[in-house]
C-alpha cells in the first residue's frame, strides 16, 4: 500500500466529499492508494514600507484654478511660432519633489479645457490629507486665431478665438507626493495622461532617470553620421545661414 500527499487550499470537509478519503483506489498496476490531506504553511517575505517622513504637505495641497486667458492680454494676433513645440524640454524637464508626475513625450498644444480636465480628476481622487499637487506649466498665454464658418479667403488673419499653453517634448505636464506609494495613484494620472492631445506618461522619478538613460544611449549608440548635431557642426550645404543664433554650431541640440 503506498499514500498521496495532496496540497491543497481547500477545506478538509470538502476534501473528503471531492475524492472521498474514507475509501481506498486502485491504481493502474493494482495497488491500493490511500489519499492523505496535509496542511502546508509557508512564509512570506515583509514587504518593508517606505519612509515619508521628510515628506511635507503644503496648506493647500490641491492644484489651483488656471485662467481661461491671461489678465491682461495683448491683443496682438501673432504668427503661428512653431519654434514653442520643436526639439526636447531644455528647462522643466525634472521633477523638483522627486515622486511621481506626468511628462508629454511629444509635442502640443493644452487648451483650457485639458488643464481643467487634469484639475478635477485628480482633485477629486485624490486624498488631501495624505497627498499634494502642483503644476508645472503657466496657464493658457498663445493667442490662436480663427476664422468664421464660411468665410472666403482673404481678407486678412481671423481674430483671436481661445489661448493654448505650448509643451514641448520631455516637459513636466503636473506633480503629485505624499505618504502614500505610486500604485495608489496610478490608476488617475494614467487617466489623465490619456485624454491629453499628445503622449504622455505617469512616471516616478525612478521611472523618469531610466528613460533619460535610455534616450541618452540610444543617441551615444546612433551609427548613422547624419544627425542634425553633426550637419550643424561642419555647416554641411551652409545651413549656418538657416540656423537660429541661439542654436549655434557648439550647443545645438538634435531637433524633432
Amino acid at each position: 500500500m503506498s499514500s498521496v500527499v495532496i496540497k491543497c487550499g481547500v477545506s478538509l470537509r470538502c476534501m473528503h466529499r471531492s475524492i472521498g478519503i474514507c475509501r481506498p483506489s486502485l491504481g493502474i498496476n493494482h495497488q491500493v492508494y490511500t489519499p492523505v490531506v496535509t496542511q502546508v504553511m509557508t512564509f512570506r517575505t515583509p514587504v518593508i514600507p517606505e519612509d515619508y517622513d521628510h515628506v511635507q504637505i503644503p496648506d493647500r495641497p490641491k492644484l489651483k484654478f488656471l485662467e481661461r486667458q491671461p489678465q491682461t492680454p495683448r491683443i496682438v494676433r501673432q504668427p503661428k511660432r512653431l519654434s514653442d513645440l520643436r526639439g526636447p524640454e531644455p528647462i522643466e524637464n525634472d521633477f523638483i519633489h522627486k515622486q511621481y508626475g506626468i511628462v508629454a513625450l511629444g509635442p502640443g498644444y493644452m487648451r483650457w479645457g485639458h488643464l481643467e480636465m487634469a484639475r478635477l480628476t485628480i482633485n477629486r481622487k485624490m486624498n488631501d490629507q495624505k497627498m499634494f499637487a502642483v503644476w508645472r506649466i503657466e496657464g493658457p498665454t498663445k493667442p490662436i486665431t480663427k476664422k468664421g464658418q464660411g468665410h472666403r479667403m482673404g481678407g486678412g488673419k481671423g481674430s483671436i478665438d481661445h489661448y493654448v499653453t505650448p509643451i514641448k517634448s520631455g516637459r513636466i505636464i503636473l506633480e503629485l507626493g505624499g505618504k502614500i506609494p505610486f500604485e495608489q495613484v496610478r490608476h488617475f494620472l494614467e487617466e489623465v495622461a490619456g485624454k491629453l492631445p499628445f503622449p504622455a506618461r505617469a512616471l516616478t522619478y525612478s521611472q523618469l532617470l531610466e528613460l533619460k538613460e535610455s534616450q541618452r544611449n540610444i543617441g551615444k549608440n546612433n551609427s548613422n553620421p547624419w544627425t542634425f548635431e553633426n550637419i550643424a557642426k561642419r555647416n554641411y550645404l551652409g545651413i549656418d545661414k538657416f540656423l537660429s543664433p541661439q542654436i549655434g554650431r557648439a550647443s545645438c541640440r538634435e531637433r524633432v
